[in-house]
């Protein structure tokens, strides 16, 4: 998961709270205390901690409590609040309102510019999008090879000229076919540091494409310092929003947000992972409750729509329900869940499911589990895998013999299967309290915290 060591030291604190039977001064200060220390082993800048904590201390002794909402409820509600806040408060993405809408990335050598621009180009492309991507990099060697191989694997078009020492003619040899694309998406040159030079670059381009956004690329291991490039590149190319990158591989990781969002350039899109599918929307409300163990309904959504079209998931969902699946139907969501992504980060995203405590190991090893089940599924006739009841000893037998797992394995799989089945029977008639779950866990208000 993003900032593992961050979400965890936040969790510690908000079970502190719903285990307290009483929520005095003394407890306030000392959750106060462990938030800021959270903090600031993420990178962020002591003075906007200290603010920040300030904030939740006094409203937490302060302020009135509505009625009929227990005391430490309402204390995890205002730290969820003022974190909120803290990074920008409200989402803010890309804004797709004219064809073509011109997305021109910037950013230093080693952000990560031309990595996001396929991710982007593959977040669009998923959501029915034209696009088209340009390389105006004329500075790093390997930056026309490298996205040309992005739009490749995305499936999308490629505008570029190798060896061409000049980003204004090749962006001018793409301009008569901008027209026939819903999105364009630019990868500029960096430099090691933002100099005069590149300056006057990225305006003479921007001139040219007149961007409708300037996304600055910045890699979340520069932690504070992110503060300073997000101001300079604001100040020297007007900058629309950030991407921050590696996310998921620094303990700085709160530095980067913190820093980007005191400046008030709202981060758009985070980078949780190596893969071409490792780009999320940055919603602060998901992200924070995320972190705090309360989910990111949102965000996972998101991700399933990347699987399964919506009339798809209705289908599969009422046939859950209903305990008519078979092994075929078991087959396709592991598929699925292997798109989702990582365990952990899936798992990171279902309200309370982080307050368990899974260990990663743990995960890992249901991973390498469920590759096995998929090998020993690929062994089963069509019989086998529509009415699994009749899947006896010897059938058994048969598919580890045919598939190289072994029968205990095999025996686990029909029993989780069983296990579902059973589950999912003991559930239908159950629509509403359904409903009410889904409800509670939507971030839309805070969930109640048992």
């Amino acid at each position: 998961m993003v900032l593992d060591r961050l979400g965890e030291s936040l969790r510690s604190s908000i079970e502190k709270l719903k285990n307290a039977l009483f929520v005095d001064k003394k407890l306030i200060n000392e959750i106060v205390k462990e938030v800021q220390r959270a903090l600031i082993q993420s990178d962020v800048n002591i003075s906007q901690v200290m603010e920040l904590s300030n904030r939740i201390r006094d409203r937490a002794l302060k302020e009135d409590i509505p009625e009929g909402i227990p005391k430490k409820d309402y204390v995890i509600k205002i730290v969820y609040e003022e974190i909120v806040k803290f990074l920008g408060e409200e989402e803010e993405g890309i804004q797709i309102e004219k064809k073509p809408t011109q997305i021109m990335l910037v950013g230093l050598f080693g952000s990560g510019k031309t990595t996001q621009a396929g991710k982007l180009a593959n977040y669009y492309k998923k959501r029915g999008y034209k696009v088209a991507l340009v390389q105006t990099d004329t500075w790093r060697p390997a930056a026309y090879d490298q996205l040309k191989q992005l739009s490749e694997k995305v499936g999308v078009d490629f505008y570029g000229i190798e060896d061409e020492k000049n980003p204004l003619k090749i962006y001018k040899e793409f301009k008569p076919h901008k027209e026939k694309y819903d999105i364009a998406i630019v990868d500029t040159a960096g430099r090691d540091a933002l100099s005069k030079e590149l300056i006057e670059e990225l305006n003479n381009l921007n001139k040219e494409i007149k961007a409708d956004e300037r996304i600055l690329v910045i890699s979340a291991d520069i932690g504070q310092s992110a503060q300073r490039q997000a101001e300079a590149f604001h100040e020297s190319c007007e900058v629309t929003g950030v991407i921050i990158t590696k996310l998921d591989g620094t303990a700085k990781g709160g530095g980067a947000l913190a820093a980007c969002a005191i400046t008030g350039t709202k981060v758009k899109f985070i980078g949780t992972g190596e893969k071409i599918n490792d780009l999320e929307k940055f919603d602060p409300k998901g992200f924070v409750g995320r972190l705090l163990g309360m989910g990111d309904i949102q965000a996972l959504l998101d991700s399933v729509s990347e699987v399964y079209d919506k009339k798809d998931i209705e289908d599969k969902s009422k046939k859950f329900l209903k305990g008519e699946f078979n092994l075929i139907d078991l087959f396709e969501q592991l598929e699925s869940v292997k798109k989702l992504g990582p365990l952990n980060k899936v798992m990171s995203m279902i309200p309370g499911m982080s307050n368990l405590n899974i260990k990663k190991e743990m995960l890992e090893v249901q991973e390498s589990k469920m590759e096995l089940w998929k090998q020993a599924l690929n062994s089963m006739t069509e019989e086998e895998l529509t009415e699994p009841e009749i899947i006896s000893a010897s059938r058994i037998k048969r598919i580890s013999e045919g598939s190289g797992i072994s029968e205990d394995v095999i025996r686990e799989l029909i029993k989780q299967y069983r296990k579902s089945k059973k589950l999912m029977k003991m559930m239908k008639g159950s629509d509403k309290k359904m409903k009410k779950m889904l409800s509670k866990a939507g971030m839309k208000n805070l969930p109640t915290m048992q």
